[in-house]
């Protein structure tokens, strides 16, 4: 299937996709550190015409372990270096829930998904969901989405640890991901 970025979604888990992963919450900018590639890979998705945004699990909130404001500081810091690479984030929603809350918009419940899908008005057959972890695959299959891991983060427990959904495409990291769609985007154009 050849993607043309121009009505595509990805939706990019934060943590162990875009950054390092911490035992912790992140809870200062300082924390915040990129994965090599990542912010390119942003770029070289938004150049291509994908619509590109984080949905990620923030129970750190609901544990009290980050406020809004330190989270505010710290998607600062991600959304800068985003865009000094070229890139553009269209948002980033995330489940201030703990795992106790039973709510829907926690992963790999879909609820934070359709969200996003109702409010930029797009379709779950044109969404990739890229992760690091089962939870990610699950919600975006529990909508007819796109699964991507990455083997960054927590990606490679993941791969040997969990059975993903069928259709699960694997990459290296995110920027291997964006090489691929960049390619599908530019075969698309030339047709």
């Amino acid at each position: 299937m050849a993607l043309s970025g121009k009505g595509k979604l990805i939706i990019l888990d934060r943590d162990g996709v875009l950054n390092a992963m911490r035992p912790q919450p992140i809870t200062d900018p300082d924390q915040w550190l990129p994965l090599p590639g990542s912010m390119d890979a942003v770029a070289f998705l938004t150049q291509s015409g994908y619509t590109v945004v984080v949905a990620e699990n923030m129970s750190g909130i609901g544990r009290d372990q980050v406020s809004m404001q330190q989270l505010n500081e710290v998607h600062g810091k991600m959304h800068t270096h985003i865009q000094k690479a070229g890139g553009r984030l269209s948002g980033v929603w995330f489940c201030p829930h703990t795992s106790n809350a039973k709510c829907n918009c926690r992963k790999p419940q879909p609820g934070l998904l359709l969200d996003i899908l109702d409010r930029l008005h797009m379709k779950a057959k044109d969404t990739w969901l890229v992760g690091d972890g089962i939870r990610d695959m699950q919600a975006i299959a529990a909508i007819g989405g796109h699964p991507v891991l990455v083997l960054t983060g927590k990606g490679k427990e993941t791969l040997k640890m969990e059975t993903l959904p069928d259709d699960t495409q694997v990459y290296d990291d995110l920027l291997d991901f964006a090489r691929f769609c960049r390619i599908q985007a530019e075969k698309a154009a030339e047709e």
